[in-house]
Order: structure tokens, then C-alpha cells, then sequence
């Protein structure tokens, strides 16, 4: 067994020193107009190779070093307490939704330009990983392409603007229907996949939609994308210095104020709250539904839940709908905030990201799944320093939340009943 372990350790070892070796050990250093080859610092060189030892170490103590950490209950200070009660867990989820709803209106009254863009952004990842949550959190299907939905809603608008002048209000519900009808098509190939082919065919589909879009030059600009995506206006009125659209009036004459760039951060802010509100109360009120009850129950047992007569055609589709839709929604909000999209916007690592913060939450938690989205999106931003590091840190810290609290931050309970036996 001995021997066994220590051949293994060896092998992660090696292969750590291959994958890492070439990454980091080297850089590409241009000169002129050709590119050479130089190795990189000693620090580097160590950490790599420090890598290496500690992975060999951990593989080959790993069975003593995982029994040591069960038998530290006390890093989690959660773990023996009774789970609480369904109806006081639901009004303390109601009370700090309430809570942060009412922060999230002062916000940008009190904090700078960049931290309400930066929150702005916040509310888009919450969007999103809202309505991966209806797919993967409660209808259990492994869903890898989602933000093909998210780029179909973005490129709706900046289409519909750059061809027909079609306004963001007006944009917004095209995009996300769209996108719904996105996510319909994708559902029907999908119906009897399930686990390692579903999370495979929909890796498949993202990057399709992302590949088209790098290649129809002619409609969307290809790896150029698209740039001069308007901003949403209030009644007709814009709030850039100068009127764009004939017909509209700045916000600032209209009110008699000075200028600022900083209103135009805030209307968006403004929007992306209010939409993202939207989004997790219409999800709230499904969940409640007999369609949130088949998608639950879908998710349990696929075979169990057709033996009662659910549809599982419907059941699938109304998910993979439904959670493009809310996709359908950022994307178009997303575009106006930027002004410019490409395809680099929709990678795959978005989509890991935005399945990382459902993980991370509690798959059908909503309220987990808010505080994950808050959690990954600023604390990057607050340790820019790490910026080199940011994915390997991403990483470890998903590997530890799977040993530490595999169910996530805030777990998804519903009500047990427990019949008392008769004597």
C-alpha cells in the first residue's frame, strides 16, 4: 500500500512539473517584430517546483491528511446545529433580502462611480446565475453552454440598435425572448440526455453560438464586435452631454442641473436592480408552482417523476426556457453597459464562473446564490495585487468549499413531514 502511494505521489508530481513547467516557466518577450523565448524569474522556477513537493507530499499522506480534517468539526461551526425551522428560516431570508434591497437603493447615492459600476455588474452575475439556477439547481440538468443565452441577449440589442434603431426598452424584451427561444431549440436535442452527455452537448452548443459569431463578420462584426450600443433613456431623456437621438432631451437640462457621468452609472445601476428584483421574484413565485415542484422533482428522479405522470418533455423545456429568458435579460443590460461586445465576452469561463456561483450558493437556493454572486464578483476586484493568481485562487477555493461545505453556503431545505407511528 506503501509502495502504491508513493508510486501515485510521483506521478501527480510529474505531471504537475509537465502541465506547470512550460506555463510559468517560460516567457514570450517580443522584440521588434519577432518573439522570443526566455525562461522566467527564479521565484517563479521555485514556486513551481515547491508545487510539485507539495503536491507529491499530499498525495502521499493524503489519506492521513484527509482523517485529520473530518476530525476537525470546529472549521465549520455549522455543522452540528439543527437545521431551522422552514417558517423562521423563510421570514430571516425575507428580512435580509429586505435588508439588502433597501442597501442596494442607497448605494449608489454614497458609494464612487467605480463601485457602482462595479455593483452594477454585481446585479447582471446575479441575473445570470438566477436563471442557471432554475436549470441546474432545481431541474438537475448539468447545463456548461449557458452563456450562449447571455450573448444571444446581448447581440439582440446591439443588432436591433445597429440596423432597425431599436431602443433598449424595447430591446429588452425582444432579447430575452430570444433567448428563451434559444433555450427552447437547445432542449429538444437534450431531452434524453442526462449527466456527462447533457453537461457535453450544451458545452457543444455554447461554443457554436460563440464560433458563428466570430465568423458572420458581414452581421456582427466578427472578433471586431460591435461598438456604439446606446444607453437606455427615461422618458426620452438621455444622459450623455449631448442629445444623440433627435427628438430626446438631455436629463440634465431637463432638470436644470449640471452634468455628470456619474447619472448615467446610476440609471443603469438603477436598471440592473430593478430587473434583477424581477428576475429573482418571478423564480421565487415558480418555485412554488407546480412547474418548480416537476422541476424539483425531475431532478430527484427523472424515472420517479414520469411514473407520476409528469411530462418530461415539458418539465425539461420549460427549464432550459425559462432560465434563457432571465440569460436573455443580462445580456441585453450588459451590452448597454459597455457600449462595445465581441465574443471574448461569452467564453467558456463565463459559463463556469456564473455554474460556480450556483455551486457555491446551494443549488436552488436563491438567497445562497445571491450572496455566492456578491462573493465572486467583488472579492477578485478587492485583491487586484493577486490578479496573476486570480483563477488559481478561484480554484482552490472551490476545492475547499466542496470539503468544507460540499451543500453550499446557504442550502436549499424544504418542508419534511413526519408521520408519527400508530400503536
Amino acid at each position: 500500500m506503501a509502495a502504491q502511494n508513493f508510486k501515485h505521489a510521483l506521478f501527480s508530481a510529474v505531471v504537475t512539473l509537465i502541465i506547470s513547467y512550460p506555463i510559468l516557466g517560460f516567457n514570450l518577450v517580443s522584440e521588434g517584430i519577432s518573439v522570443q523565448l526566455e525562461g522566467a524569474d527564479t521565484f517563479t522556477l521555485v514556486g513551481v517546483f515547491a508545487a510539485a513537493v507539495v503536491v507529491f507530499l499530499f498525495q502521499l499522506f493524503r489519506d492521513t491528511i484527509m482523517g485529520g480534517l473530518g476530525k476537525l468539526p470546529a472549521l465549520n461551526p455549522m455543522a452540528n446545529r439543527p437545521p431551522m425551522p422552514q417558517r423562521k428560516r423563510l421570514k430571516v431570508e425575507s428580512v435580509l433580502l429586505t435588508l439588502m434591497l433597501i442597501g442596494a437603493l442607497f448605494w449608489p447615492f454614497i458609494a464612487s462611480r467605480g463601485a457602482v459600476d462595479l455593483a452594477t455588474l454585481v446585479l447582471i452575475y446575479i441575473m445570470l446565475a438566477l436563471g442557471l439556477n432554475v436549470v441546474v439547481g432545481l431541474a438537475g440538468l448539468l447545463d456548461l453552454g449557458y452563456v450562449a443565452f447571455y450573448a444571444v441577449g446581448a447581440y439582440s440589442f446591439a443588432l436591433l440598435s445597429q440596423y432597425f434603431g431599436i431602443s433598449f426598452w424595447f430591446a429588452l424584451p425582444i432579447g430575452a425572448l430570444l433567448a428563451a427561444l434559444f433555450g427552447l431549440v437547445l432542449g429538444f436535442p437534450v431531452l434524453r440526455l442526462r449527466g456527462d452527455y447533457l453537461a457535453i452537448v450544451t458545452l457543444g452548443f455554447g461554443e457554436i453560438i460563440r464560433i458563428l459569431l466570430n465568423n458572420m463578420t458581414n452581421l456582427t462584426g466578427g472578433p471586431n464586435g460591435i461598438g456604439g450600443i446606446p444607453d437606455p433613456t427615461l422618458f426620452g431623456m438621455e444622459f450623455g452631454r449631448r442629445v444623440k437621438e433627435e427628438g430626446n432631451t438631455s436629463f440634465h437640462e431637463t432638470f436644470g442641473i449640471a452634468y455628470a457621468g456619474e447619472h448615467k452609472v446610476i440609471f443603469l445601476y438603477l436598471i440592473a436592480l430593478v430587473l434583477a428584483v424581477i428576475t429573482a421574484l418571478v423564480i421565487r413565485r415558480l418555485m412554488r408552482m407546480p412547474v418548480g415542484r416537476a422541476w424539483e422533482a425531475l431532478r430527484e428522479d427523472e424515472i420517479a417523476a414520469k411514473s407520476l405522470g409528469l411530462s418530461r418533455t415539458a418539465v425539461k423545456l420549460s427549464a432550459f426556457t425559462i432560465g434563457a429568458f432571465f440569460a436573455g435579460f443580462a445580456g441585453t443590460v450588459f451590452a448597454s453597459k459597455q457600449g462595445f461586445i465581441s465574443p471574448e465576452s461569452f467564453v467558456f469561463l463565463e459559463s463556469a464562473i456564473i455554474l460556480a456561483i450556483v455551486v457555491l450558493g446551494g443549488m436552488g437556493s436563491q438567497m445562497g446564490v445571491i450572496l455566492a454572486a456578491i462573493a465572486v464578483t467583488i472579492l477578485p476586484e478587492l485583491a487586484r495585487e493577486f490578479s496573476e493568481y486570480r483563477m488559481l485562487i478561484f480554484g482552490a477555493a472551490m476545492v475547499l468549499m466542496m470539503v468544507w461545505r460540499p451543500q453550499g453556503l446557504l442550502p436549499m431545505r424544504r418542508i419534511h413531514i413526519e408521520l408519527k407511528p400508530q400503536g
